[in-house]
């Protein structure tokens, strides 16, 4: 059984660069762009994104991650969080 998740994303400064702050699940795309707009505007966060991942919970098997819209700064290779 396949399912997609739509997650907004949050990106904090830290001394090293950025690191991803605490992810918050969707229904579907457009809340999750919606909310990551609003992470994108909170004065703690550098940016945020949204994005949405398949696959199936009960094997553990996933697609990469589709970013489906960027907010502000957000790190480049998002490969290295």
């Amino acid at each position: 059984m396949s399912v997609t998740y739509y997650v907004a994303l949050p990106f904090v400064r830290t001394e090293d660069g950025m690191a991803a702050g605490q992810a918050q699940a969707m229904q579907n795309q457009s809340p999750a762009i919606r909310r990551a707009e609003a992470m994108s505007r909170d004065y703690s966060n550098a940016g945020a994104l949204a994005f949405k991942r398949s696959g199936d919970p009960n094997v553990g098997n996933f697609s990469d991650a589709v970013v489906l819209k960027a907010f502000g700064d957000v790190p480049e290779n998002l490969d290295e969080l």
